[in-house]
Formats: C-alpha cells, sequence, structure tokens
C-alpha cells in the first residue's frame, strides 16, 4: 500500500493558491482514476483506489500546511507504512513553472509543509517537486504563494496535472524515475504541439455565429473554474 499525499490548505480562500497546487495533483488523481469521493479521515479527507499493482490512499491533511505532519503522521501509523510507501506532492519554488522533481529525502528549503511531515514521521519519504517558479525576492515569496494561480498558468498547469495524473501508477509501482521522465516527456510533446498565435482577424461588415466550443475533459472544465474563466 501507497499513501500519496499533497500538501496545501483546507480553507476556501486557498483552494486555488500556487501553494495548493499538491492538493491539486492529487485531485487530478482521484478523478482520472476513478477514486471513491473524498472522506474525512485521518485529521483531513482521504480517499482509496488502485494505480497500478498497488492499492493508494490519497489523502488531503485538513490541519493547514505547516501542520500537515500530524494528518500524515496518522495515516502512516495506521497503515504502518514504511517511509518510501509515503509520496508527497508540494509546490516547489527553485523549479520553473511546468517542471516536476522527483527525490527521497534531502532538505526541506523552508517548505513548512515538508518540514511538519519530516517532524512526524521522519526524512526519507518520497517528494514530487511541482515547480511554480520564483518571484524573485525573498521578500515576494509568501505574497506569491499565498496567490491564486493566474489565466495564463492554465496553457501549463491543466496538461501538467493530467500528466501527473496519467502517469501516477509508475509512483505507486515504484518507478519515479519513469514517472518523472513520462510526465516530462508529455510535457515537451505538448509544447511542441502548442498552434502558433492566431493573426489577429478583420472587423466584417457582419457579425459571424459564434462557433460551437468544444467539449472539455472534467479536469480541463474545473481548472477552468479553478482560475475563474
Amino acid at each position: 500500500m501507497k499513501l500519496f499525499v499533497g500538501l496545501g490548505n483546507p480553507a476556501a480562500e486557498h483552494a486555488f493558491n500556487r501553494h495548493n497546487v499538491g492538493f491539486m495533483a492529487v485531485d487530478a488523481i482521484a478523478g482520472a482514476h476513478d477514486f471513491p469521493s473524498w472522506r474525512k479521515r485521518f485529521q483531513g479527507a482521504a480517499c482509496e483506489g488502485r494505480l497500478g499493482r498497488e492499492q493508494v490512499i490519497l489523502l488531503k491533511p485538513g490541519t493547514f500546511m505547516n501542520e500537515s505532519g500530524r494528518a500524515v503522521g496518522e495515516a502512516v501509523r495506521f497503515y504502518k507504512l514504511k517511509l518510501d510507501d509515503v509520496i508527497v506532492f508540494h509546490d516547489e519554488l527553485d523549479l520553473a513553472p511546468g517542471k516536476i522533481r522527483v527525490k527521497t529525502g534531502g532538505g526541506v528549503a523552508g517548505h513548512n509543509g515538508l518540514r511538519s511531515v519530516t517532524a512526524h514521521i521522519g526524512n526519507d519519504y518520497v517528494r514530487v517537486r511541482i515547480g511554480i517558479g520564483h518571484p524573485g525576492t525573498k521578500e515576494l515569496v509568501t505574497h506569491h504563494v499565498l496567490r491564486d494561480f493566474a489565466k495564463a498558468d492554465r496553457a501549463w498547469l491543466e496538461p501538467l496535472l493530467a500528466a501527473i495524473a496519467a502517469n501516477a501508477h509508475y509512483l505507486a509501482d515504484g518507478a519515479p524515475d519513469k514517472f518523472q521522465s513520462r510526465v516530462a516527456h508529455a510535457m515537451q510533446t505538448e509544447q511542441a504541439e502548442e498552434p502558433p498565435p492566431r493573426e489577429p482577424r478583420k472587423r466584417e461588415a457582419k457579425p459571424s455565429a459564434k462557433p460551437e466550443a468544444p467539449a472539455e475533459t472534467t479536469l480541463g472544465s474545473k481548472l477552468r473554474r479553478w482560475l475563474g474563466s
């Protein structure tokens, strides 16, 4: 059994913050793989399903970012998990937007959610670092992470979450390098296939009928609601 933890803050006003991209990642996994509804467990929200050969618990701590370890520790003790069975998804300032890295152990780099998890269960768990970019100066970091993603971020955020969800079974099966490479490949393909910007249309004498919008995926629709379109 594996425990996938998304880090974030549970209050509604934080739902679309950059700091909550860990929550968004496990939400995307749950939706893509038809996990059952979330329910209150382990001082947070949890659901359980199968990825690849493994049974997986998804967890979103309800203890707020700085106390995330309380919820994670409770789940780890309940299932008697080893640390390499715990995979934590979190925002990473030191990676460019749309990039991910997977690592086991290491420092917490000032991330209060990781600091709390380490304090409660130890350090040698797996981290999926999801790049959100750095605002440039230390003084702007808090404002940056606690602000919502911009509409322009949709271009990389939606395909990244979809790629994380589509390849999450590699993490469950103990192949983090393959997970990382497959997600990177999906993002490179997405960028290569992105159409060039369209030329501005000339004004017509008569208004033409508005073309019907293409159908959206569930994830795409949700992100569009998140990002205020």
